[in-house]
Protein backbone atom coordinates (compact mmCIF):
# COMPACT_ATOMS: atom_id res chain seq x y z
CA UNK A 1 0.00 0.00 0.00
CA UNK A 2 2.61 2.15 0.65
CA UNK A 3 4.40 1.53 -2.29
CA UNK A 4 1.74 2.32 -4.55
CA UNK A 5 0.48 5.61 -2.47
CA UNK A 6 4.34 6.83 -3.03
CA UNK A 7 4.45 5.76 -6.66
CA UNK A 8 0.98 8.02 -7.22
CA UNK A 9 2.36 10.66 -5.25
CA UNK A 10 5.45 11.04 -7.69
CA UNK A 11 3.24 10.67 -10.45
CA UNK A 12 1.20 13.20 -9.24
CA UNK A 13 3.97 15.63 -8.39
CA UNK A 14 5.60 14.97 -12.31
CA UNK A 15 2.72 15.65 -13.86
CA UNK A 16 2.12 18.73 -11.88
CA UNK A 17 5.68 19.83 -12.79
CA UNK A 18 5.22 19.41 -16.31
CA UNK A 19 1.96 21.76 -16.75
CA UNK A 20 1.73 24.96 -18.14
CA UNK A 21 1.25 27.81 -17.10
CA UNK A 22 -2.05 28.76 -18.93
CA UNK A 23 -1.18 32.44 -19.12
CA UNK A 24 0.42 34.75 -21.60
CA UNK A 25 4.13 35.75 -21.07
CA UNK A 26 4.54 39.36 -19.04
CA UNK A 27 6.96 40.49 -21.07
CA UNK A 28 7.86 40.42 -24.39
CA UNK A 29 10.57 41.81 -27.00
CA UNK A 30 10.94 41.30 -30.55
CA UNK A 31 12.00 42.13 -33.98
CA UNK A 32 9.80 40.93 -37.02
CA UNK A 33 10.27 41.19 -40.84
CA UNK A 34 8.01 40.61 -43.19
CA UNK A 35 7.52 41.67 -47.23
CA UNK A 36 6.90 44.86 -46.59
CA UNK A 37 9.24 46.03 -43.84
CA UNK A 38 10.72 45.87 -40.22
CA UNK A 39 9.45 46.13 -37.03
CA UNK A 40 10.16 46.56 -32.88
CA UNK A 41 7.52 45.41 -30.38
CA UNK A 42 6.73 44.79 -26.76
CA UNK A 43 3.79 42.63 -25.34
CA UNK A 44 2.88 43.08 -21.92
CA UNK A 45 0.26 41.30 -20.13
CA UNK A 46 -2.67 42.32 -19.01
CA UNK A 47 -4.29 39.52 -18.05
CA UNK A 48 -3.92 35.65 -17.79
CA UNK A 49 -4.96 35.35 -22.11
CA UNK A 50 -4.75 39.60 -22.97
CA UNK A 51 -1.83 41.38 -23.98
CA UNK A 52 -0.68 44.83 -24.96
CA UNK A 53 1.39 44.84 -27.97
CA UNK A 54 3.02 48.00 -29.42
CA UNK A 55 5.10 48.44 -31.79
CA UNK A 56 7.39 51.03 -33.85
CA UNK A 57 8.76 50.49 -37.23
CA UNK A 58 9.09 51.26 -41.26
CA UNK A 59 6.46 50.16 -43.41
CA UNK A 60 7.63 49.51 -47.04
CA UNK A 61 5.67 50.54 -50.49
CA UNK A 62 6.76 49.25 -53.96
CA UNK A 63 5.75 51.25 -57.37
CA UNK A 64 6.73 51.39 -60.76
CA UNK A 65 5.32 51.34 -64.39
CA UNK A 66 5.70 53.17 -67.40
CA UNK A 67 5.50 56.78 -66.05
CA UNK A 68 8.18 56.33 -63.99
CA UNK A 69 12.06 55.20 -64.96
CA UNK A 70 12.65 52.63 -62.51
CA UNK A 71 10.78 50.94 -60.01
CA UNK A 72 10.19 53.22 -56.62
CA UNK A 73 10.71 51.82 -53.32
CA UNK A 74 10.32 53.62 -50.00
CA UNK A 75 10.22 52.96 -45.96
CA UNK A 76 8.04 55.18 -44.00
CA UNK A 77 7.71 55.04 -40.03
CA UNK A 78 4.57 53.38 -38.48
CA UNK A 79 3.12 53.37 -34.47
CA UNK A 80 1.42 50.34 -33.75
CA UNK A 81 -0.84 49.90 -30.54
CA UNK A 82 -2.60 46.66 -30.25
CA UNK A 83 -4.58 44.71 -28.10
CA UNK A 84 -4.48 41.32 -28.28
CA UNK A 85 -6.37 38.32 -26.71
CA UNK A 86 -4.92 34.76 -27.43
CA UNK A 87 -8.12 32.50 -27.02
CA UNK A 88 -6.90 29.63 -27.08
CA UNK A 89 -4.46 28.64 -24.73
CA UNK A 90 -6.38 26.43 -22.37
CA UNK A 91 -7.23 24.15 -25.42
CA UNK A 92 -3.42 24.29 -26.72
CA UNK A 93 -2.22 22.97 -23.06
CA UNK A 94 -4.73 20.42 -22.84
CA UNK A 95 -3.51 19.35 -26.11
CA UNK A 96 -0.02 18.81 -24.70
CA UNK A 97 1.04 21.66 -27.20
CA UNK A 98 3.49 24.80 -26.20
CA UNK A 99 1.88 28.29 -25.28
CA UNK A 100 5.67 29.75 -24.31
CA UNK A 101 6.35 32.93 -26.33
CA UNK A 102 2.52 33.42 -26.60
CA UNK A 103 2.37 30.81 -29.03
CA UNK A 104 -1.43 30.49 -29.83
CA UNK A 105 -4.30 32.02 -32.25
CA UNK A 106 -5.43 35.55 -31.14
CA UNK A 107 -7.76 38.72 -32.10
CA UNK A 108 -6.18 41.81 -32.29
CA UNK A 109 -7.68 45.39 -32.61
CA UNK A 110 -4.38 46.80 -34.75
CA UNK A 111 -4.89 50.60 -34.61
CA UNK A 112 -1.77 51.84 -36.61
CA UNK A 113 -0.45 55.80 -37.47
CA UNK A 114 1.85 56.86 -40.10
CA UNK A 115 3.28 60.23 -39.52
CA UNK A 116 4.87 62.49 -41.76
CA UNK A 117 8.12 62.54 -40.32
CA UNK A 118 10.47 61.13 -43.06
CA UNK A 119 10.78 58.86 -46.15
CA UNK A 120 13.39 56.51 -47.01
CA UNK A 121 13.46 56.24 -50.62
CA UNK A 122 15.40 55.43 -53.92
CA UNK A 123 13.27 58.37 -54.93
CA UNK A 124 14.51 62.38 -53.62
CA UNK A 125 11.02 64.41 -52.71
CA UNK A 126 8.84 61.39 -51.93
CA UNK A 127 6.07 62.66 -49.20
CA UNK A 128 3.83 60.44 -47.47
CA UNK A 129 0.47 62.05 -45.99
CA UNK A 130 -0.47 60.91 -42.14
CA UNK A 131 -3.16 58.57 -41.82
CA UNK A 132 -4.57 56.38 -39.17
CA UNK A 133 -5.76 52.42 -39.61
CA UNK A 134 -8.10 50.47 -36.96
CA UNK A 135 -8.50 46.95 -38.08
CA UNK A 136 -9.90 43.70 -36.41
CA UNK A 137 -7.48 41.21 -37.12
CA UNK A 138 -7.25 37.10 -37.00
CA UNK A 139 -3.95 35.25 -36.31
CA UNK A 140 -1.60 32.63 -35.53
CA UNK A 141 2.01 33.32 -33.75
CA UNK A 142 3.50 29.46 -33.66
CA UNK A 143 7.63 29.21 -32.39
CA UNK A 144 10.50 27.96 -34.55
CA UNK A 145 12.98 27.37 -31.60
CA UNK A 146 13.52 28.91 -28.77
CA UNK A 147 14.00 32.23 -30.38
CA UNK A 148 12.40 32.55 -33.34
CA UNK A 149 8.65 32.53 -34.22
CA UNK A 150 6.50 33.17 -37.46
CA UNK A 151 3.36 35.21 -36.95
CA UNK A 152 0.47 35.13 -39.77
CA UNK A 153 -2.81 37.32 -39.68
CA UNK A 154 -6.03 38.71 -41.89
CA UNK A 155 -7.75 41.29 -41.25
CA UNK A 156 -10.62 43.94 -42.62
CA UNK A 157 -10.87 47.50 -41.19
CA UNK A 158 -11.04 51.18 -41.57
CA UNK A 159 -8.48 53.94 -42.76
CA UNK A 160 -8.41 57.75 -42.13
CA UNK A 161 -6.20 59.64 -44.54
CA UNK A 162 -5.58 63.07 -43.15
CA UNK A 163 -5.22 64.84 -46.75
CA UNK A 164 -6.11 68.25 -45.94
CA UNK A 165 -4.02 71.25 -46.20
CA UNK A 166 -1.42 69.38 -47.58
CA UNK A 167 -1.01 71.06 -51.12
CA UNK A 168 -2.22 67.80 -53.21
CA UNK A 169 -4.50 67.50 -55.57
CA UNK A 170 -7.27 65.86 -53.30
CA UNK A 171 -6.61 67.91 -50.55
CA UNK A 172 -9.96 66.56 -48.39
CA UNK A 173 -9.81 63.85 -46.02
CA UNK A 174 -11.36 60.56 -46.34
CA UNK A 175 -11.91 57.19 -44.79
CA UNK A 176 -11.91 53.94 -46.40
CA UNK A 177 -11.64 50.13 -46.30
CA UNK A 178 -8.72 49.02 -45.37
CA UNK A 179 -7.48 45.49 -45.52
CA UNK A 180 -4.31 43.93 -43.08
CA UNK A 181 -2.54 40.63 -44.62
CA UNK A 182 0.92 39.54 -43.02
CA UNK A 183 3.17 37.28 -42.30
CA UNK A 184 6.34 38.22 -40.54
CA UNK A 185 9.29 36.03 -38.97
CA UNK A 186 10.39 37.19 -35.79
CA UNK A 187 13.34 36.87 -32.80
CA UNK A 188 12.33 37.09 -29.45
CA UNK A 189 15.37 38.53 -27.06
Amino acid sequence: MRKTLLCLILCGLTLSLKAQNKSVEKSIFEIQTGFLGIWGHHEAKLYNAIVLRTEIGFDSGIWGGDFYEKTGFLLTPVITVEPRWYYNLNKRVKKSKTIENNSGNFIALKTSYHPDWFVISNYSNVNIISDISIIPTWGIRRNLGNHFNYEAGFGVGYHYIFAKNTGFIDNSNKGEVDLNLHLRIGYRF
